[in-house]
């Protein structure tokens, strides 16, 4: 079976994992998420690239949730003593990976081969690949202002509430090299239990992309990313209630309206959608409990 998925923020690389250990060796796509995507003290950062990339690869902290495990923070603090930004939390490890990332864009290679590099790197069993190589980057509307996605969310600590998104240079972004044949060589099509605002629909916002999704002759299961009417962590909660009007599942299912033909939600959220509805227990404390929601998830797409 080919699942092709489309993943941003933490829980989405966690749900990744659970697909990429049941699935057979190459069957997984990942479809990454870059409307996040920053730049610190001039390196290139793809946090939800690199969220599914150290997932994938075992390397991600179990217990902060993001970044490496192991990590260290020397150069950061040595870059704030000498003046430098340090509200963007980049450890050691990390910093690696995006020097090696930043030299190859600045060499001209786009960022769908440098992250298929990186996951040759990490000896991934699925393969990786950006939504966009264009310029995608996500912003949000609020009360205080308009702030790009890592200002609102980092910066601010998404304090903010968000009365809309938007998202720049949609218009011109093209599907990175892979994205649609992944897509139309599935047999599943997966959204991850991600934030549906600033994970999935940054996606969304290339017109290809979503126009291959409606165009689908497979199955398309989404996993809410809502546990008992809450995020497991992050806004998406706070965003729904203001933007869709609730947490319920039909206002999940509303995010992905004409795009989905299930949703899978938890078992303390109750059981219509106003679609079909697996019901679950989605909270994934651990890799097993990933690998059985994805089990479930894809049982839902057969």
């Amino acid at each position: 079976m080919k699942v092709a998925l489309l993943s941003g923020g933490v829980g989405g690389a966690r749900f990744a994992r659970g697909l990429a250990a049941v699935l057979d060796p190459g069957a997984l796509t990942g479809v990454g998420n870059v409307g996040d995507d920053v730049e610190v003290l001039g390196l290139h950062v793809s946090p939800d690239l690199d969220s599914l990339l150290y997932a994938l690869a075992g390397l991600h902290d179990e217990e902060r949730g993001w970044g490496r495990a192991g990590e260290t923070w020397r150069t950061l603090e040595s870059a704030a003593a000498w003046g430098g930004e340090d509200w963007f939390r980049l450890g050691d490890l990390d910093l690696g990976l995006h020097l090696v990332r930043t030299q190859a864009l600045a060499a001209g290679e786009p960022l769908s081969a440098v992250t298929a590099r990186l996951a040759d790197a990490a000896a991934l069993r699925c393969v990786l690949v950006p939504a966009t190589d264009d310029r995608l980057r996500t912003w949000l509307e609020t009360p205080a202002g308009a702030f790009p996605f890592q200002e609102w969310f980092v910066a601010r600590g998404h304090r903010d509430e968000v009365d809309a998104v938007r998202f720049e240079g949609a218009d011109a972004a093209r599907p990175a090299p892979g994205v649609l044949d992944a897509l139309a060589a599935a047999d599943a099509i997966v959204i991850a239990p991600s934030n549906p605002y600033v994970s999935i629909h940054p996606i969304l916002a290339v017109d290809r992309i979503r126009a291959a999704l409606v165009a689908r002759r497979v199955p398309c299961v989404a996993v809410s990313p809502i546990v008992g009417g809450r995020a497991v962590k992050g806004p998406a909660d706070r965003m729904l209630r203001r933007m869709a009007g609730g947490t319920e599942p039909t206002h999940v299912a509303a995010c992905y309206e004409g795009l989905i033909d299930v949703l899978v939600v938890d078992e303390s959220d109750g059981a219509d959608a106003g679609i079909r509805t697996v019901v679950t227990h989605t909270l994934m404390t651990d890799a097993a409990a990933a690998r059985r929601l994805a089990e479930t998830t894809l049982a839902a797409a057969a």
